[in-house]
């Protein structure tokens, strides 16, 4: 017997008011069935992302944290922090990890919550969180100097890893970073998974499907106005639209605002050299608001706006940010033969 059998057999065999109630818990029967028929969905979709894309590294257990990092190359430590919503393959696909390893040791991790990465609920991963997180881990990798470059959120944490650890950190590069708190209703919205028990249920639920419909219009987004490069399908979207992975990314865009809020008024402590790099058409984050007013703030910083690029530089102006790499890195080997 369908659902729908079930219901109108109900309504005739119950007068009145039992009619109304007895349709209700149907209704809702059926919504719940649907539900976990999704969730079933998309947890065999999980699954085989993840057969499909397994561990391109190796692993570190940091604080009961099991982290996934990548590490080729020989030199300076280079450090490399993925945005909101990726992983590892971001950088491998753009091949800015190719390039760095030409002359430096290049280390990349997955942050806690994407890619091969664990993130516990048992606690708030902040930049704060995942600066130490990530300290603990470079010292079991013996780093105890490095440069560091974030992408986007991951720009929130390399700068938390400056501020928090400054003799760790050689000098910065922040590419496409939100460093102060502004008005940002998308933001509200893209947080709903991270809500308790609503969110878990979205996250298992709706939130992929929604985000498979519409990755397109997300993806010109984030790159416009340049498009999306040819090697960019090499990243592995459906590792991004598992259910684990879509509620560390909300919970991230929950704590993008009031992170910037506590970070806003500590940015000129950072001494190391530190390069601001930016798209000019950045249709995500606002770079006069953010990266040119970071530079006013950071009087030692160099900023550089790329034209006619968007929020993805590291994969649609790889060579700009492997310059601004080698930039940092020549201004951290004067500062030293200075001292």
């Amino acid at each position: 017997m369908t659902a729908i059998q079930t219901i109108k057999r109900l309504r005739r065999s119950v007068p009145g008011r039992r009619t109304t109630n007895s349709t209700s818990i149907v209704a809702a029967s059926v919504a719940i069935g649907a539900l976990a028929a999704i969730a079933l969905l998309n947890q065999h979709l999980a699954k085989k992302a993840e057969r499909e894309n397994p561990p391109s590294g190796r692993f570190l257990r940091v604080n009961g944290v099991r982290l996934h990092y990548v590490e080729r190359g020989t030199g300076d430590p280079v450090v490399l922090l993925h945005g909101n919503g990726s992983m590892i393959q971001d950088f491998e696909s753009s091949g800015l990890i190719d390039l760095v390893a030409k002359d430096y040791r290049v280390i990349v991790f997955d942050r806690p919550g994407f890619g091969h990465s664990d993130r516990p609920r048992n606690a708030v991963w902040t930049p704060d969180a995942q600066a130490e997180l990530i300290k603990l881990a470079l010292a079991q990798l013996g780093v105890s100097n490095a440069i560091v470059l974030g992408h986007s959120w991951g720009a929130s944490v390399a700068t938390a890893i400056a501020l928090k650890y400054p003799g760790l950190v050689r000098g910065l590069v922040l590419a496409s970073g939100y460093y102060y708190p502004t008005l940002r209703p998308d933001v509200v919205a893209l947080a709903a998974p991270s809500l308790p028990l609503v969110g878990d249920i979205l996250s298992h639920t709706l939130s992929p499907l929604l985000s498979r419909a519409i990755w397109p219009l997300m993806m010109a987004k984030i790159f416009g106005p340049r498009s999306v490069p040819k090697k960019f399908e090499a990243f592995p979207k459906e590792m991004a639209l598992r259910p684990s992975q879509i509620r560390a990314s909300a919970a991230e865009s929950a704590l993008m605002i009031p992170d910037a809020f506590m970070l806003r008024n500590q940015y000129a402590d950072l001494k190391m050299p530190v390069v601001i790099i930016a798209g000019e058409q950045d249709k995500l984050i606002d770079i006069d608001t953010q990266s040119a007013r970071l530079h006013s703030d950071v009087t030692q910083s160099k900023f550089h706006r790329v034209a006619a690029n968007g929020h993805m530089i590291q994969q649609t102006a790889t060579d700009q940010v492997m310059s601004a790499i080698m930039e940092v890195a020549g201004q951290s080997t004067d500062l030293v033969a200075a001292e």
